[in-house]
């Protein structure tokens, strides 16, 4: 509904003077509405089309120098200050980094033809120095079969002949990590090394394998990091020990899709959580798999740890909230995402503005 002030009588002034007041009002009203939706609209747009990346702008790490009090009271002060020496001092030569001093050398010797080495007076000539280059060369990986072989003693005096213990002997036979397999410690610890820290899919190393000339199926394989995961559990147990010494513990989870999970379908959202804690200057890290997101699991594995546990805003880590000695906080990446998009939204408003800085940005300073 409008308001018409040109049909309002002389004698009602005071009515336009609240009329101006109520379309006042009514006008900021539209506004806010407005700068609310477009504001809408650019954090839309923001997600489909701008960067997604949420460090600061240029201009943002340069706003940053109005902070430094010595660098403003440097540019404001005139220059009178007296000349002064300064020491000499070294710098780095630009260019290749030597190689490493640790790998091992191997010479090659370039040399000159006999009838080469012969000056043009008819004299041999000689060597008054060398000139040396380094290139890392590479040696690729090579399959090896080990032979273990046991030897066997027999008394040829006792052929024939009763006797209380046995006549034959032989070595016992090595401890195996996989009893009965033909794959040795150093083989299963290259194996689970190029899956799980180098990324390295099971199907991958059968092509490598099958390059080197061997023919190892990635069943065989599955089976063997199964088997030989067995034999980690007394490790993982110390490493959760470590992590729940203190006084810090980093919790997180994410979805991983699990195929062939008995009882549960392919399309299933299964989660791996992670744990970070003990030591500052050397912390422990446990992956663990589990079929749910429950806070329980979370619980269960932190036990009746007492300190700091710092995660998102996960509702199943509230469990942890009310119980004694333990101190739930919060993650900064998580938070400054959230400070970011009211920037995000609100550019172009800030740059019409006098104060183009508002609360999300000092926040973000702060965070940064």
């Amino acid at each position: 509904m409008s308001l018409d002030l040109q049909n309002l009588p002389d004698n009602e002034s005071i009515s336009k003077q609240q009329a101006l007041l109520l379309l006042h009002q009514q006008g900021e009203r539209y506004q806010s509405q407005i700068d609310y939706l477009e504001e809408q609209l650019r954090l839309l747009k923001n997600e489909l089309f701008g960067r997604k990346s949420e460090k600061p702008t240029r201009e943002d790490r340069d706003q940053l120098r109005l902070f430094n009090d010595s660098a403003d009271a440097a540019v404001a002060e005139p220059d009178t200050a007296k000349q002064i020496s300064v020491a000499p001092h070294k710098r780095k030569k630009r260019g290749r980094k030597p190689l490493p001093e640790h790998l091992p050398r191997v010479d090659v010797i370039h040399d000159l033809d006999e009838s080469d080495k012969v000056c043009g007076c008819g004299h041999m000539m000689s060597r008054i120095g060398q000139d040396e280059c380094e290139k890392l060369d590479y040696i690729p990986a090579k399959v090896q079969v080990e032979r273990h072989i046991r030897y066997k003693y027999a008394c040829k005096h006792c052929e024939g002949v009763e006797s209380d213990g046995p006549t034959v002997k032989i070595a016992p036979p090595p401890a195996q990590l996989i009893p009965k397999s033909n794959a040795t410690e150093g083989l299963l610890a290259h194996i689970i090394t190029s899956k799980f820290t180098d990324a390295l899919p099971l199907y991958r190393q059968q092509k490598i394998f099958t390059r080197l000339g061997l023919d190892l199926s990635r069943a065989t394989m599955t089976n063997w990091i199964i088997a030989a995961s067995g034999h980690c559990r007394p490790l993982i147990d110390l490493l959760q020990h470590e992590i729940r010494s203190g006084p810090l513990i980093n919790v997180d989870e994410t979805t991983l899709q699990v195929l062939k999970e008995p009882g549960r379908r392919n399309t299933s959202k299964s989660y791996m959580w992670l744990y970070r804690g003990g030591p500052p200057d050397k912390p422990a890290l446990v992956y663990q798999y589990a079929p749910s997101r429950s806070g329980r699991i979370a619980e269960a594995f932190i036990g009746d740890y007492q300190g700091f546990i710092q995660s998102d805003a996960f509702a199943g880590y509230n469990r942890f909230a009310n119980k004694p000695g333990i101190r739930l906080m919060g993650c900064w990446a998580h938070a400054r995402r959230k400070f970011a998009a009211v920037i995000k939204a609100k550019k172009k408003i800030r740059s019409k503005r006098k104060n183009p800085k508002g609360l999300a940005d000092e926040a973000m300073i702060f965070i940064g």
